[in-house]
């Protein structure tokens, strides 16, 4: 799996927290690439719109897999990224809406407050994030509906963008 994690300077320390963590179990979690973007030292600065406008449309294209972005809120990265089509981001403060963003959504960013989440949380949420699979452990009936959801929402996308 090919990551990008990125911060702007308010995710920095958080964003270094889960990177060590990344890189320490790398093979555990079928990481190939982890590419470290934005801020890379607190002297820095690389504004959310331009982290978040940068890493969306390599997720886009392909380049990365998923990506890990954080910001204060976790909600600037969050909206700039999902102004690209096809590019699903999220802002959790929890392991649960982490898991279930990939479950049931199948979003490709993770998005988080550095102000709001704790560097421990922070690591598991992004364990996660990456481990889930789309409706992965969800009942049957659950993964129909949530199929034909997907189908219905990229239909609203191409609406939107195809005008």
């Amino acid at each position: 799996m090919k990551i990008a994690i990125g911060s702007d300077k308010s995710g920095f320390s958080l964003k270094e927290a889960i990177v060590a963590d990344l890189l320490a179990n790398k093979e555990e979690l079928g990481i190939e690439v982890l590419d470290d973007l934005g801020t890379k030292n607190l002297e820095e600065v690389h504004p959310f719109y331009q982290v978040a406008g940068d890493v969306a449309p390599k997720v886009q294209d392909g380049t990365y897999d998923r990506a890990i972005l954080i910001c204060g809120t976790g909600a600037g990265m969050n909206i700039v990224s999902n102004k690209y089509q096809d590019v699903h981001a999220v802002v959790c403060e929890s392991v649960y809406t982490a898991k279930m963003a990939r479950a049931i959504n199948n979003a490709q960013i993770l998005c988080m407050g550095g102000w709001v989440v704790a560097p421990e949380m922070g690591v598991q949420m992004a364990r996660v994030f990456l481990k889930t699979d789309f409706l992965q452990d969800l009942e049957e009936w659950r993964k129909g509906w949530l199929t034909n959801a997907a189908a219905k929402v990229k239909e609203l996308e191409e609406n939107i963008y195809n005008k």
